[in-house]
């Protein structure tokens, strides 16, 4: 068996998951090594992914607004299963996963993949530093390491043939979305990161941008659009990157105040 370990991660949240997931599986089934798809990158997702029946895939996305992000259902849907058997996987900022599980479980099931395990964890929000602060953290790896051993005993039983259910609506509700002072909602979508007077011109948000959309010659510039993941902010080492925007601002006010309560991972198998 072909342990794959697939993901977009841009603040490096999902991909711990999901190679804790594949590392473990590993460990467990004695085998040498398992392999990375990461498709965080632009260039990245030039060419789809194909399997076979052999494989076993963890895929791993994280969630905005609700949902499965909708500037990679065109990459995933081009994925080819073959009947490989697959761990759906999906991470959020605390607040909540809603649709995004049972959307990418679906997805994956129509690309010809056999859904036998799924789960949602937590980790820090792209908006926030403080919110969910530090996840996924050792509570979180151990529940990954109690996930993967559920998935080996399942496929040393053989019990891996019906698709496995999960939480989610079907239709899928709305994208979630912020709302004003007076309770009115807000889009976001169009808000674009600042760039401050301590940039260095390193390059570094430029090369993890996973639209290409920061001008790599003029790091304050933007070629395309901007997805709110929050690598170039996070990943600064100067603290050169912010958003101002009042709604923005707001928005992630308001998740810190009403979800500072811990919530904790979910799993279906």
């Amino acid at each position: 068996m072909n342990v794959n370990a697939v993901y977009f991660s841009p603040t490096e949240t999902t991909k711990k998951i999901v190679e804790g997931i594949a590392q473990k599986i590993v460990r467990i089934l004695s085998e040498n090594t398992y392999y990375i798809n990461d498709f965080t990158l632009k260039n990245a997702r030039d060419e789809a992914l194909s399997f076979h029946e052999k494989d076993l895939v963890i895929v791993g996305v994280p969630v905005y607004a609700g949902r499965v992000p909708n500037v990679l259902l065109n990459y995933l849907n081009s994925m080819r299963g073959n009947g490989a058997m697959a761990v759906c996987v999906v991470v959020y900022g605390n607040r909540n996963y809603d649709d995004a599980l049972i959307e990418l479980r679906d997805i994956i099931k129509e690309d010809g993949f056999q859904v036998i395990a799924a789960g949602a964890f937590v980790g820090e929000h792209s908006f926030s530093k403080i919110l969910a602060m530090g996840r996924p953290d050792e509570k979180d790896m151990a529940v990954v390491d109690r996930f993967a051993d559920q998935i080996c005993k399942k496929l040393a039983e053989g019990s891996v043939h019906d698709t496995i259910t999960v939480q989610g609506n079907e239709p899928y509700r709305k994208y979630y979305m912020p709302r004003d002072k007076a309770g009115n909602p807000v889009d976001i979508r169009k808000v674009t990161p600042r760039t401050n007077i301590n940039c260095k011109n390193c390059r570094i948000c430029a090369n993890i941008c996973p639209m290409g959309s920061i001008d790599p010659v003029q790091p304050s510039k933007l070629n395309g659009i901007c997805i709110k993941c929050g690598a170039c902010i996070k990943k600064c080492p100067f603290g050169a990157k912010y958003y101002d925007d009042p709604d923005y601002l707001r928005h992630q006010y308001e998740l810190e105040e009403e979800f500072s309560d811990r919530r904790e991972p979910e799993l279906f198998i």
